[in-house]
């Protein structure tokens, strides 16, 4: 099984902000961190090409990674049924892979922050970009928060499974083809046993 990170398994959004804030205070620049966390799931070099001119992303990437483990991580927060539904899949003797567009290195972070129990990790991909990992890793369905994660599912022959704890409602992602449209991870572990038995 495959989840998504970032408002699928975890809230980072009071961390991610304060990162943004921090960047854009240290080099001068205005970035609304607001408008910045309400789009997440492009890698980040995506994010700041909204703000800073291309030649100025590197070095914001360079710092943002820098900054990221002592100001978001431990900001971070688990979502509604995230253990839960980890321990579903391990219930019935899955496996777990988180495919995000984070990097590696902060997604294991987070990951380990909050405790998730997963078989692998990869990272810096986004939309049909996920779709190798899903596929090498075998996944079945894949489960994310945004229109691009049923891409994704769709990419690596899984799923789509979809949860509206991102910016999408329930029917904006059945609206873009999701297979399976929940509010929450909370309604995952019974959707998972009744499409097991089926």
């Amino acid at each position: 099984m495959g989840f998504d990170l970032d408002m699928t398994l975890a809230d980072t959004r009071t961390g991610i902000a304060a990162v943004y804030d921090e960047v854009a205070s240290r080099l001068g620049v205005v970035i609304d961190s607001q408008v910045a966390i309400s789009r997440l799931g492009p890698p980040l070099d995506r994010e700041l090409a909204h703000w800073l001119p291309p030649e100025e992303i590197p070095a914001a990437v360079a710092l943002f990674r820098e900054i990221y483990p002592e100001v978001a991580v431990p900001a971070h927060t688990v979502m509604a049924g995230a253990h839960e539904a980890i321990a579903a899949v391990r219930a019935a003797s899955g496996r777990v892979i988180v495919v995000t567009g984070k990097n590696v290195h902060d997604a294991e972070r987070t990951i380990a922050w909050l405790g998730l129990e997963v078989d692998e990790v990869a990272g810096s991909v986004f939309g049909s970009e996920k779709g190798s990992a899903l596929a090498r890793f075998g996944a079945a369905a894949y489960v994310g928060d945004h229109v691009a994660d049923i891409e994704a599912a769709r990419a690596g022959g899984a799923v789509a499974v979809t949860v509206a704890t991102g910016p999408y409602t329930v029917a904006e992602l059945r609206d873009h083809g999701a297979d399976v449209a929940l509010g929450d991870l909370t309604e995952f572990a019974g959707w998972f046993g009744g499409w097991r038995a089926a």
